[in-house]
């Protein structure tokens, strides 16, 4: 099973991805993880992706299909995946066509105005990285991370203006592979803005199929 899952900043892709995982047990490949990890162990690259993502840019096509055909190419995607946050763009659909053939694109519809309310009441722990939601996922004490205790913060890239440009950035870059997709007849599109559960349930219901 491989399967790819895209939308909006904000529009529930990580929290659908794992609960993707726990039911199928597949790998869960985040390029947003990758990109943290890095930019919190001060490597190289993530100097570069954090100065990139503080001015709401994306990061370029060729770094990023770098570091996903190195990823794709270890043991534990044997199994099967999902990709959550690649391709973005469909130049990076057309790399990763030729790597690997996917099974299901699972598209997030979710509105602007959504966007900016989820996104703004994103936190994250500033030392083990855990994330919170201060309207769906609180921790237990304001501020506070569970299972740390250390502070909660807000992004760099989750502020209001660094949003709206990833927004138009996803409109210009990222529609175009809603098309890729479907004339592939492999893309299902789910409504984001319902509950977790909700949109949980329609996705496991729309790709029943590959278990057959």
């Amino acid at each position: 099973m491989k399967l790819i899952i895209f939308g909006p900043q904000g529009s529930g892709k990580g929290t659908q991805a794992e609960k993707i995982i726990k039911k199928h047990s597949i790998t869960h490949i985040s390029t947003g993880d990758i990109f943290r990890d890095n930019i919190k162990r001060k490597t190289k690259l993530g100097k570069k992706v954090e100065k990139m993502l503080k001015k709401g840019n994306m990061v370029p096509d060729d770094i990023t299909n770098k570091i996903m055909k190195e990823r794709l190419a270890k043991k534990d995607c044997e199994k099967g995946f999902i990709l959550d946050g690649y391709p973005r763009t469909k130049e990076q659909a057309e790399f990763l066509d030729k790597l690997v053939k996917i099974d299901i694109a699972i598209n997030l519809e979710i509105s602007k105005e959504m966007v900016i309310k989820r996104i703004s009441s994103r936190r994250i722990c500033q030392k083990c990285g855990k994330n919170f939601n201060v309207l769906y996922k609180k921790s237990k004490k304001a501020g506070i991370c569970d299972f740390c205790n250390d502070k909660l913060i807000t992004r760099a890239d989750d502020k209001k203006i660094s949003i709206e440009k990833r927004l138009a950035n996803y409109e210009r870059e990222t529609k175009p592979l809603i098309k890729f997709y479907e004339k592939k007849g492999i893309l299902i599109k789910i409504d984001g803005e319902q509950n977790i559960d909700k949109v949980t349930s329609n996705i496991i219901n729309s790709i029943s199929f590959l278990q057959q």
